[in-house]
């Protein structure tokens, strides 16, 4: 059996216990020469050279279809081995010890109770769906899937803290849905996810067996950045698969500025990251316009919209996006006038954007943008 030494997020037991698939032995040990560090890049841990100091962490010997959980779950972080001299109260011994591949210490000691209160619930349920892919899908294809199977967990998440109230829909948990089976037969950018299910009924009783499909997705975010001085407003313009596949003529659409939320992430937080990525603005106050599912008949997607107030001059247009990601985005400047134009036009063909724009019309009426 492999010895390997934890001293980050595997600490937590019960996400070690997810990974692992079991309740395995941990005994404590450090690693001379070390202090872990919260990275530079985020909340996540990373080992430090510090003469002088020891990482603390847990010496485990899991057996070879256990560590096998393991080496898959680090491998979807890219994360290498490396072998190192543990101290632990029987004397030195060698372990396995898995690293982020470079990246840089923050030089502030990194944290599990923080951690586990930030990013624990999602690391934990996004690690039981890793897991339930071991011996189906390679490593490539998990780094792959990673960070949208996080951003989903995170969603989920999110869900359950932030619940709606239900004054008129009817007051029925979720928990009263019966799942027969479920599949997800489609996972790339995002996942498709099938489910046969029986579900109650107004009239009492249970329904009959159905089976529902959706497109299953993390949440996301849209802002307007207007300027109440100029009463400008900013789309954005780009190419939509979806509207090409419908058959669109031109499918080139305008838009807010729109982008999934990263675990971790607020949705205002993410507003302010995507307005710099898709249109090189910077937002002052922001105001949340709603958030909503925007079709939960066929996708599990739920947005927050926004209005960022923004300085928006002659030339404020430009042609931006994150070319890893093959964004080729173009920004209009126009005034709320001639925005609203764009309803009656036709030429305003997403939801978030009608909503968006009405909703800054009527704020204005109302003088929410007036100075306090």
């Amino acid at each position: 059996m492999t010895r390997i030494f934890l001293f980050g997020t595997l600490l937590d037991p019960d996400l070690r216990r997810i990974v692992l698939g079991a309740e395995i032995e941990a005994t404590p040990a450090h690693l001379p020469g070390w202090r872990v560090e919260r990275s530079a890049q985020g909340d996540w841990p990373i080992l430090v050279r510090s003469d002088g100091d020891a990482a603390q962490g847990l010496l485990i010997q899991p057996p070879s279809e256990h560590a096998a959980r393991m080496d898959f779950y680090e491998n979807g972080f890219d994360f290498q081995t490396a072998e190192a001299e543990v101290e632990t109260d029987a004397g030195r011994v060698t372990a396995r010890v898995y690293r982020a591949p470079g990246g840089a210490g923050s030089g502030t000691e990194w944290s599990l109770a923080d951690w586990q209160a930030a990013h624990g619930p999602m690391t934990r349920l996004a690690a039981t769906e890793v897991l339930g892919l071991h011996g189906r899908i390679d490593a490539e294809a998990l780094r792959f899937r990673m960070g949208t199977l996080r951003a989903r967990a995170s969603s989920t998440i999110r869900a359950g803290r932030e619940v709606a109230p239900t004054m008129l829909r009817a007051d029925i948990h979720r928990d009263r849905v019966e799942v027969i089976d479920q599949q997800v037969p489609y996972h790339h950018f995002f996942a498709v996810a099938e489910t046969q299910l029986r579900h109650p009924t107004f009239a009492g009783g249970m329904s009959a067996p159905m089976e529902r499909a959706a497109f299953w997705m993390s949440d996301a975010v849209t802002v307007i950045p207007f300027d109440p001085v100029r009463r400008r407003v900013l789309l954005v313009e780009q190419f939509r698969y979806g509207a090409y596949l419908r058959g669109d003529p031109y499918p080139w659409i305008l838009e807010p500025i729109a982008g999934r939320i990263d675990p971790g992430e607020t949705p205002e937080t993410a507003a302010r990251r995507e307005a710099l990525e898709e249109a090189r603005v910077e937002l002052a106050a922001m105001h949340r316009i709603a958030g909503y599912y925007s079709g939960p008949g066929a996708t599990s997607e739920f947005i927050d919209s926004y209005v960022g107030i923004a300085d928006l001059p002659d030339g404020s247009e430009t042609v931006a996006g994150v070319e890893g990601e093959h964004e080729d985005i173009r920004s209009h400047v126009l005034t709320l006038d001639a925005a609203l134009d764009l309803i009656d036009t036709g030429e305003a063909q997403t939801g978030p954007l009608l909503l968006s724009l009405l909703w800054v019309d009527r704020a204005l009426r109302r003088g929410t943008f007036d100075p306090a």
